[in-house]
């Protein structure tokens, strides 16, 4: 008996190890296959490539993705954690009401100009490329891509709720506007690689949501 605890508890750190060190490798997969789906398309991800560039063998990426839909699927849920972390957690820390509205699209422009991904916003380079191919690669990138509209919507709700945008105001509308918004400067920034899409488009999301505002809400702070 007293054989076997010894045993184990040799066996147990050396397990946790290679979990761990599976987990890295995983992660470090999924980053590069976000990379480059983002620039030059998630068709372009491969398991040979990532393996060529990784310097992984590819019987090794196959002991973590089983097939190129099981990869380009978890390269999408990656994508979608990323945009999580820079963009909507960071703006949810401002209270509700305008000043989040504001703070989701400079979050949402700095993900863009700090270059998060080299092909810029994931979501609408992969939607572009899965919009006519029904499948469930186009039905995960169309999930990630509603889910920053839906929580637009919901600021904004929230926002009219606190009593910063006025009562008439079509907060479906307003965020339908602000994602074009957002999306215009980056497809823009795509083409002429200028910061002044992002400088426009600020310009133009204060606009908006200055028209939108009550009396009593507070003044949007700077970007």
């Amino acid at each position: 008996m007293l054989y076997f605890s010894c045993v184990n508890t040799v066996l147990q750190p050396l397990t946790d190890r290679r979990r761990i060190r599976g987990e890295r490798t995983r992660q470090a997969i999924l980053s590069r296959a976000a990379q480059l789906a983002s620039a030059e398309g998630l068709e372009a991800v491969s398991l040979q490539r990532l393996a060529d560039e990784l310097g992984i063998s590819k019987s090794g990426l196959f002991a973590h993705f089983g097939s190129k839909e099981e990869l380009q699927l978890a390269t999408i849920d990656e994508a979608g954690r990323i945009v999580t972390e820079e963009v909507v957690r960071p703006a949810l820390k401002t209270p509700r009401g305008l000043g989040r509205l504001w703070a989701m699209s400079n979050r949402y422009l700095s993900y863009l100009e700090r270059a998060v991904f080299p092909g810029g916003c994931f979501f609408e380079a992969t939607a572009a490329e899965f919009d006519s191919k029904p499948g469930p690669i186009r039905d995960r990138v169309l999930e990630g891509r509603g889910f920053w509209g839906k929580s637009l919507a919901r600021a904004a709700r929230d926002a009219q709720g606190a009593g910063d945008i006025r009562p008439e105001v079509d907060v479906d509308q307003l965020a339908w506007e602000l994602s074009c918004l957002l999306v215009g400067a980056n497809t823009t920034f795509l083409i002429d690689r200028s910061n002044i899409a992002f400088d426009r488009a600020r310009r133009a999301i204060r606009e908006r949501l200055e028209r939108a505002a009550t009396p009593s809400a507070a003044r949007l702070p700077d970007a």
